[in-house]
């Protein structure tokens, strides 16, 4: 047997389809089960019982996959032993940041990080910071870029950003005079705010909630940008941090005086032991500063 048959095993029955597993490792369904059987005549033995649509382990394909699970993994971890000694990292790393993401030391560590280690292969996937979080806890996400109200629970995390909410409307709006805005005071306007499951809508949805106040946003964007447009063309009070409207002229920005919690942007991670990761975040600590 070789470790390819292995791969296919495992992914059939975890996927418990042939078609989706062939999907998964990217060779044709045919392909899949002619390994499948080559396995099983080796082993002598079926490992999965076909008279039905859904692949399903028998007695003995039971017995073989926590096997076949630890022979890959052993076969990862040497690939990653060699590696280290030899200064060649392979794999691959799955990343995630928040959606809209604008950081652009982000881009210059994973450009950085490609040059020296071309080996590895790169994903990007970009969601709300909460479903982030989750992969990452999950195991699917290596690093994220996120938001947060504060350090995320199980996991560790590498504080990039910490700023203060602000309210940004136009010069022509009423708080643009004022000398004192408080949360009570924004939230009798029409809000412009970031999506639940964003760092930013959960320090603001906090602060609400200690003073006992409901905002209603009038609209909401997932990206900083987006938010800001809306504000500047009347549309609402826009929601954001101080870093988010630093170059808009056309937006006055006024801090909130009575919230002292900072919005997070930050890098998390579960765990730093594959040396690829441990590499990629040596790359963020010099790009970041």
């Amino acid at each position: 047997m070789d470790l390819r048959q292995l791969e296919y095993f495992v992914a059939v029955a975890e996927e418990r389809n042939f078609t989706r597993a062939a999907e998964r490792v990217h060779i044709s369904q045919s392909g899949v089960s002619a390994q499948i059987r080559a396995l099983e005549r080796e082993l002598g033995a079926e490992l999965f019982d076909r008279s039905t649509r859904t692949a399903t382990l028998t007695v003995a394909g039971k017995a073989a996959l926590e096997h076949a699970r630890a022979a890959l993994a052993s076969a990862e971890a040497l690939g990653q032993a060699v590696g280290e000694v030899t200064d060649l990292i392979r794999g691959q790393l799955t990343v995630g940041m928040v959606v809209g993401c604008t950081v652009t030391p982000l881009f210059d560590a994973l450009a950085a990080f490609h040059a020296a280690h071309p080996g590895v292969e790169l994903a990007l996937r970009e969601d709300n910071s909460d479903l982030l979080l989750d992969a990452v806890r999950a195991g699917s996400l290596d690093l994220a870029l996120v938001g947060a109200a504060a350090r995320p629970a199980g996991l560790e995390f590498r504080t990039l950003v910490r700023d203060r909410l602000v309210v940004a409307v136009p010069a022509a709006h009423p708080l643009s005079r004022s000398p004192r805005v408080t949360l009570r005071a924004v939230c009798g306007y029409p809000l412009v705010c970031m999506p639940p499951g964003t760092g930013l809508r959960a320090v603001f949805d906090t602060a609400c909630a200690a003073q006992g106040l409901t905002p209603r946003p009038a609209l909401q964007a997932g990206a900083a940008a987006a938010v800001a447009d809306l504000a500047a063309r009347g549309l609402g009070v826009a929601v954001l941090s101080e870093s988010m409207v630093t170059d808009r002229p056309d937006l006055v920005a006024r801090t909130l005086d009575d919230v002292t919690a900072a919005a997070l942007l930050g890098l998390a991670w579960k765990d730093a032991g594959r040396p690829a990761l441990r590499e990629l975040l040596a790359h963020c600590r010099r790009a970041f500063g």
